[in-house]
């Protein structure tokens, strides 16, 4: 087995073992309307096995940077649709990543009010708004009342997403986001049902992921999560406790997939001498397993040969090269990407990245 082999995941027959990471492009039109141009982008890379799309906002109250397209309107879903419209039509596969922000935003998006988090901690960075960087602020913490809604807002998104032709969805509980910061005591100092021990925190997260599996059933369902992630002010105590009794938890919902962000084996992680997460989490979830952190080709097939993960997603690999199965499996080189247009320029840096093919015929 290896990156190129097919693969069964739930109900979805895969043509390989590619993934395209989520990766937010800031490409929205007003209103967090998708761009017609996202049609074209997915559409480019539907060879991967599965695409999932950039983070995509369950409310207002989940948004934190400009230009990041929504799953709470009727204009996002009508956007949505031409871009599954377009997936589907060359054969491809897409799920939607639905996310909200939390504590990492500014009260430049919400009319001057604090975004909201699990407590009144700030993250640590900044906020890149219409009026430019601004330092991150201490959230208002919501309360108990509020966390209804939360969850409401996720499953209105999953709704929306099946309306607009998605295949699945992928809860965005990594990265120090807001499921994520409910789940991590270093951001989460609640002392209520929702705060103190792990089982408590990772109670959002599970209510938010029963909510959605209502919508789509479990088999169209993923979740991501990112062990060590420490920026953004993002800390754990006991990182592996903490994420194992999710793994378990998520594998007795018998969801899609756990989607793994953490270095290749061989890299560095963080903290020093913590043991590497994916091969513990994937044998307690008991599930497929999506692997994403600087995965080469060699690398992957290692990774799925081993049977540590069940695929692997690539991300700015996929970014600067849409044939990059093709690529690959002729052993041509890859594009180099254009980091300052990752966040601005249109189609610049977008949907104009040559295919081999297109390079060979110039």
């Amino acid at each position: 087995m290896n990156v190129y082999s097919d693969y069964r995941l739930g109900e979805l027959s895969l043509s390989n073992r590619f993934v395209m990471s989520p990766m937010t492009r800031s490409r929205a039109l007003a209103g967090n309307v998708p761009n017609p141009l996202a049609a074209i982008y997915y559409a480019q890379r539907a060879t991967a096995g599965l695409l999932i799309t950039e983070g995509t906002q369950v409310s207002p109250q989940g948004v934190g940077y400009i230009r990041t397209p929504g799953m709470h309107s009727a204009e996002q879903v009508a956007g949505w649709k031409v871009v599954t419209d377009a997936v589907h039509k060359v054969g491809g596969r897409i799920f939607a990543q639905l996310w909200h922000v939390g504590r990492v935003s500014h009260p430049d998006f919400h009319g001057g009010a604090l975004p909201v988090g699990p407590s009144a901690i700030a993250a640590v960075g900044e906020a890149y708004t219409v009026n430019g960087r601004q330092t991150l602020e201490a959230p208002r913490a919501l309360t108990l009342a509020e966390l209804p809604d939360v969850m409401e807002q996720f499953r209105r998104a999953a709704v929306n997403a099946k309306d607009a032709g998605f295949d699945g969805v992928e809860l965005h509980g990594a990265n120090g986001y807001l499921l994520d910061q409910f789940l991590r005591d270093g951001a989460n100092r609640r002392t209520d049902a929702y705060g103190g021990s792990i089982e408590n925190r990772a109670r959002l997260a599970l209510e938010v992921t029963d909510a959605v599996i209502g919508v789509w059933g479990p088999s169209r369902v993923g979740y991501k999560i990112s062990p060590y992630f420490a920026n953004l002010g993002m800390s754990d105590s006991a990182p592996i406790e903490t994420f194992s009794y999710l793994a378990k938890e998520l594998g007795s919902r018998r969801i899609a997939y756990l989607h793994i962000a953490e270095a290749v084996a061989g890299q560095a992680v963080a903290p020093a001498g913590t043991p590497r997460a994916t091969p513990i989490l994937r044998r307690l979830f008991g599930r497929p397993v999506i692997a994403n952190g600087g995965y080469n080709l060699e690398s992957a097939n290692a990774a799925i040969a081993s049977n540590e993960v069940d695929l692997v997603a690539f991300g700015v690999p996929f970014l600067a090269n849409p044939d990059l199965t093709e690529r690959w499996r002729r052993g041509a080189p890859l594009n180099a990407p254009q980091f300052d247009l990752f966040y601005a320029g249109e189609e610049r840096g977008y949907t104009d990245y040559p295919t081999l093919e297109q390079q060979v015929t110039a």
